[in-house]
């Protein structure tokens, strides 16, 4: 008896250093993955010196983590769809039982000759042994039926959902870029009329100097140096958090650099959108998850009146029983058996649980019908409002474009008639604020159009990539 004792410890010391082995060697091959993969990602970012706004949005499609974990989520969703469709296959198991007994009990019976005949438990043998081969397959069962109708919906709203996340991706990599598109853009124009303020400045004291002009025309010439140098400075700091943004919004390595590239001109073609056509709910991902939710509602629905059906299933097994009262000859004989039957399960009274998990499921489609007219509702809203928006911002760049050229020549007839002596230095300063206005609104009202035409495709569901 202790050295079956000693035997069980050893055995379950043997395990506990065997799991603990493997535990750790899990650990390490994680970490050294993990590794690799953080290395290669830094690698393939490091690749990358300017980007476009199609390759910021390729590049977030292979590296954003919460896209990838969207596709991970289709990978699990298909796992999970084998593992309750497994129950269709056979389900083999192998058991066995090894018995020693101590003592038997003895039963008496009586043959035809009317005697008395004593025997003892399991044959007659103090040790047995009997391994067993049993299968089991079913052949009808509500759960597996529910299960197999609703793996493809569960597939479809799993890709749905990755569907979801990659519209998200490309609309906020779309505005992330076109927000640090605008700041460098203004920077530009922050550099052209500081240059140009330079200049004013240069000339105003050279003509201050001369007695020309007075010398509050050269230190309103220096003010307005120095806030537009202000505004520079400031552009310039932004562009920092920017990238960094774009930078989240795309996984890019936080520690690698790049640029970005853009064509204006080709930005200019790309603001046009049909306002005419009409909206159609379908189109809008949120409704198609909706769709599949109710499909899988009505599902549960339908599987909770099949509940009231029964259970079928067929089984078979399969004993090669072995007796003896000495172990060393044990396995000598063998009494093989076998048997082959269908089994039967009729649920007949379970509490009512069936009536009630029918109505449940029934008002849970109620509620999803009351969420298909909220979103519909909130659809329309997001659509008219980003029509609206995109339209005015649309009218408004036509505008502040014409105001642009307007502002240009003002400022080039202001300029040659102060230095003619026709007008005060107030009036080219006036002249320089205007167009350095006109430029910088310009530029937003670009952006806002690019933006605003995001948020219209957005709400009308035509976003693809």
């Amino acid at each position: 008896m202790k050295a079956f004792f000693f035997y069980n410890y050893l055995n379950l010391q043997i395990q506990t250093t065997w799991r603990q082995g493997i535990l750790i060697a899990v650990f390490i091959i994680v970490q050294v993955l993990g590794s690799n993969l953080a290395h290669a990602q830094k690698n393939d970012s490091a690749k990358f010196r300017t980007l476009s706004l199609s390759q910021c949005i390729e590049y977030a499609l292979h590296h954003q983590p919460a896209y990838k974990r969207a596709q991970l989520g289709e990978s699990i969703t298909k796992t999970t769809n084998d593992i309750n469709l497994s129950g269709l296959l056979p389900q083999v198991n192998a058991s066995g039982n090894l018995v020693h007994y101590f003592k038997q009990s003895s039963l008496s019976s009586t043959n035809s000759t009317g005697s008395s005949t004593t025997t003892s438990g399991s044959g007659g043998h103090s040790n047995s042994f009997v391994p067993q081969l049993s299968a089991t397959q079913n052949i009808f069962n509500p759960a597996l039926s529910y299960a197999s109708k609703s793996a493809p919906l569960y597939m479809k709203q799993s890709q749905q959902v990755t569907d979801s996340t990659r519209i998200g991706l490309v609309a906020n990599t779309s505005k992330t870029f076109y927000a640090l598109l605008l700041t460098l853009e203004q920077i530009d124009v922050l550099k052209e009329d500081t240059a140009r303020l330079g200049k004013n400045v240069r000339d105003t004291y050279r003509q201050y100097k001369g007695g020309i002009v007075d010398e509050t025309d050269y230190e309103e010439a220096t003010i307005t140096l120095n806030n537009s140098l202000a505004q520079l400075k400031q552009a310039r700091e932004n562009v920092v958090p920017q990238y960094a943004a774009l930078k989240q919004v795309i996984g890019f390595a936080p520690d690698s650099q790049f640029n970005v590239k853009f064509d204006t001109v080709e930005m200019m073609r790309q603001i046009s959108i049909d306002t005419t056509q009409q909206l159609q709910y379908e189109k809008r991902v949120e409704m198609q998850v909706l769709s599949t939710q109710k499909q899988l509602q009505h599902l549960q629905t339908n599987y909770y009146r099949m509940a009231y059906l029964p259970t079928v299933s067929a089984f078979f097994n399969y004993n090669y029983g072995f007796g003896s009262n000495s172990l060393s000859t044990l396995f000598n004989t063998g009494y093989p058996s076998s048997l082959l039957g269908l089994s039967l399960n009729i649920p007949i009274f379970t509490g009512f649980s069936r009536v009630n998990n029918v109505k449940r499921s029934k008002l849970e489609e109620d509620v999803l019908n009351q969420d298909e007219f909220a979103l519909r509702s909130q659809i329309n809203t997001e659509y008219t409002s980003a029509l609206a928006n995109y339209k005015s911002n649309l009218y408004n760049l036509a505008q502040l474009r014409n105001n642009v050229n307007l502002a240009k020549r003002v400022y080039f007839v202001v300029t040659l008639q102060y230095k003619e002596g026709i007008v005060a230095y107030l009036n080219v300063i006036t002249a320089e604020s205007n167009l350095i206005t006109s430029e910088i609104n310009y530029i937003n009202a670009l952006f806002q159009v690019l933006s605003s035409k995001i948020d219209l495709e957005r709400s009308m569901g035509t976003i693809s990539y």
